[in-house]
């Protein structure tokens, strides 16, 4: 326990919504969360070894929030508290609560003072990368493999098949490859997710799953919607062949043309060089980075 933090395992109602309000007004300020999707899902859903951190001032308000899922931390200081030493509070509960790896998304600089100030080395490097969606007409046509057909996901059918898919094909990146089925659940109950913006790739003659691309559409208020390459993955036994690249062709060609908008985003770890090679000559350039500082 550091004074003005509380560790805890799993959120009551209150704290949750607390939680939350801060995480909306630090969106607000800095114009993206400071948490990621996973660890936003976890507000409201006890998971082994994931600890949350609370930090208030001598007014008992929520100023301060910190989650540390195994090895790895987020935290977010709420903006009208900013610069009053609570961040590095958080970060020092963060390390004791067994913290090694913390992200700064965005890569904001007073991320990066915080992580020096500590001993924290940038370790990772977390592209996002946008290109525009002008329509059809400038999109590559998908050029499948011979044998394979695709169709779309359908819950409550497919959900085995995905989970052993996704974790052969993530098999080297533990934050992709370890999805449970909780956490496959959590997403499909949201409310962006459609079925129909979720591709497969099969082999037509046993329907075996080799591949496939979840798209996803954000809609914020008063903001244009923005399209996602979500995830995409291919069987390891079927890569090499073009899969993934027919596979995000015909995704971004469901949001340009079915959904209609005009711009989409991924994200890609910068040290993977074949695959941003692969959206570069797609027509996608880098928007902005999220940065991760690790324990040298």
């Amino acid at each position: 326990m550091v004074t003005g933090i509380s560790e805890i395992e799993s959120l009551g109602g209150d704290d949750v919504a607390g939680v939350e309000a801060l995480l909306a007004r630090a969106a607000r300020e800095d114009g993206r969360p400071a948490v990621s999707e996973q660890g936003r899902l976890r507000l409201r859903r006890e998971t082994a070894g994931v600890r949350h951190l609370l930090r208030r001032d001598e007014a008992a308000e929520l100023v301060g929030y910190a989650q540390v899922d195994g090895g790895t931390g987020e935290l977010v200081v709420d903006p009208g508290a900013r610069r009053r030493g609570h961040g590095r509070a958080l970060l020092d509960a963060a390390l004791q609560a067994g913290g090694e790896e913390f992200w700064a998304h965005g890569g904001h600089p007073g991320a990066r003072r915080l992580a020096e100030e500590h001993g924290l080395a940038l370790v990772r490097e977390l592209r996002q990368m946008r290109r525009p969606l002008a329509g059809l007409a400038d999109l590559p046509e998908p050029v499948f493999p011979e044998g394979v057909r695709v169709r779309t996901f359908v819950p409550g059918e497919d959900d085995a098949a995905w989970l052993a898919l996704n974790a052969a094909a993530f098999a080297h990146h533990p934050e992709q490859g370890s999805w449970t089925e909780e956490d496959l659940k959590d997403r499909l109950a949201e409310p962006w997710f459609d079925p129909k913006g979720f591709f497969l790739a099969e082999r037509a003659e046993d329907g075996r799953l080799i591949g496939f691309h979840w798209t996803k559409v954000h809609e914020e208020p008063g903001e244009p919607p923005i399209g996602e390459v979500y995830v995409v993955g291919v069987d390891p036994n079927a890569q090499g062949g073009g899969l993934g690249r027919a596979l995000t062709a015909v995704g971004l060609r469901h949001l340009a043309g079915d959904r209609g908008l005009s711009a989409v985003l991924l994200y890609v770890d910068a040290d993977n060089t074949p695959a941003v090679r692969v959206y570069e000559r797609m027509g996608f350039t880098v928007h902005e980075v999220d940065l991760m500082y690790g324990r040298q």
